[in-house]
C-alpha cells in the first residue's frame, strides 16, 4: 500500500486581509505551506505529496527553501472551491497510490505524529480523520440570545489530515450531488465508516490575522527552545 498527501494550497485568505494566496502568507520566515509540507515530508507515513494550488510559485518558493525533495510527485492548480481542489489533486495521483491523506496547508503546525495516526487508522480502516473532542460548551442562539444548549458528548472537531482508499474517494467525488465542507461527508454519503484519530490542538485552521499571529508565536517559541538545547 501506498500513501499520497494532497496538499491544498489554494484557498485566498481572504479573512486573512492577505494580498497574496494563504498558502503564501509569510509565517516564521517562511511561506505557510511549508511548514505542513516539511511535516509531511518527514513523516514516514508518506510515499509521496501532491501540491494543489499555484503551481509555479508554489515550486519556486520550495525550491528557495531547498525542500523540493523526491516526496513530491506532482503538483496541479486549484479550482474555484476545496471540493473542487481536492478532485484536481486525485487526477494527478501516481498509479501507485492505494490511500490519500487530504491536508490544508492553513493547518500549518500539524506534525508528523498526528499524520501517523491518522495514515494508520485509514490503512485498518479504509476511513480516518484526525479530529479533537469537543472541549468548550456548545449553545444554540438566534439574533443573538441563546436559544439552546448543546451536549458536547460524542462531538469531536473535525481536523486535517483525512485519509482514504483512493477508490473510496475518488468514487465519493465523483458521485457528490452537493459540496461538502470536508472529504469525510463526502464518504459517509457514500455509507463508509470514518474512523476518529487523536489529533492536537495545536493543529487549527489558520483563518484570520490572530490564527496567524499564534502560529507565529508557537514558532518563534519553539524554534528558541531548539536554539537554547542546541
Amino acid at each position: 500500500m501506498s500513501v499520497c498527501a494532497v496538499l491544498l494550497c489554494a484557498g485566498r485568505g481572504e479573512r486573512l486581509n492577505a494580498d497574496v494566496p494563504k498558502a503564501l502568507v509569510p509565517l516564521a520566515g517562511r511561506p505557510l505551506f511549508t511548514w505542513s509540507y516539511e511535516a509531511f515530508h518527514r513523516c514516514d507515513a508518506i510515499d509521496g505529496i501532491v501540491l494543489v494550488g499555484p503551481v509555479r510559485t508554489l515550486r519556486e518558493l520550495l525550491a528557495a527553501s531547498g525542500m523540493i525533495t523526491s516526496k513530491l510527485v506532482a503538483a496541479t492548480e486549484g479550482g474555484e472551491q476545496r471540493q473542487h481542489s481536492v478532485g484536481r489533486g486525485l487526477h494527478v495521483l501516481p498509479p501507485n497510490c492505494t490511500h490519500v491523506a487530504v491536508h490544508d496547508s492553513a493547518r500549518a503546525l500539524v506534525t508528523p505524529e498526528v499524520i501517523a495516526r491518522a495514515v494508520a487508522e485509514g490503512l485498518e480502516h479504509g476511513a480516518a480523520i484526525a479530529a479533537i473532542p469537543q472541549a468548550d460548551t456548545l449553545k444554540q442562539g438566534t439574533l443573538g440570545v441563546i436559544t439552546g444548549t448543546v451536549s458536547r458528548a460524542g462531538l469531536w472537531a473535525a481536523q486535517t489530515p483525512q485519509v482514504f482508499r483512493r477508490d473510496w474517494l475518488e468514487r465519493a467525488h465523483r458521485e457528490a450531488s452537493e459540496v461538502a465542507t470536508d472529504d469525510a461527508a463526502l464518504v459517509e454519503w457514500l455509507g463508509h465508516p470514518v474512523r476518529l484519530a487523536i489529533g492536537d490542538s495545536l493543529n487549527f485552521k489558520i483563518t484570520t490575522p490572530t490564527d496567524l499571529a499564534l502560529a507565529e508565536s508557537w514558532l518563534t517559541q519553539r524554534t528558541a527552545e531548539k536554539g537554547a538545547t542546541a
